[in-house]
């Protein structure tokens, strides 16, 4: 199962979204893999409604950065487009 880090709150705890079990899951951020930051996505193991394993997967992480990378590529690009006529 797939999960991703969406932010770490008082500098103490992580949320973990699940959207394929659409839950959210917090946890103290000593629990995470190092190198983990914001927007990290993980393989996790769930048991009885608790994470039991978690790790990095660097591959998920890129491929979803490079997304949104692109997708902000694309609206700078057309917000910088005038309405107006030049003259």
């Amino acid at each position: 199962m797939k999960g991703y880090l969406d932010r770490i709150e008082e500098n103490q705890h992580a949320v973990i979204i699940v959207e394929e079990i659409n839950k959210e899951f917090i946890l103290p951020i000593n629990q995470l893999p190092k190198e983990s930051s914001a927007g990290s996505y993980f393989d996790i193991t769930i048991d009885n409604g608790k994470i039991i394993s978690m790790t990095l997967n660097e591959n998920e992480t890129t491929s979803q950065q490079q997304k949104v990378d692109d997708m902000m590529s694309k609206i700078r690009k057309k917000n910088s487009v005038s309405k107006f006529k030049k003259n």
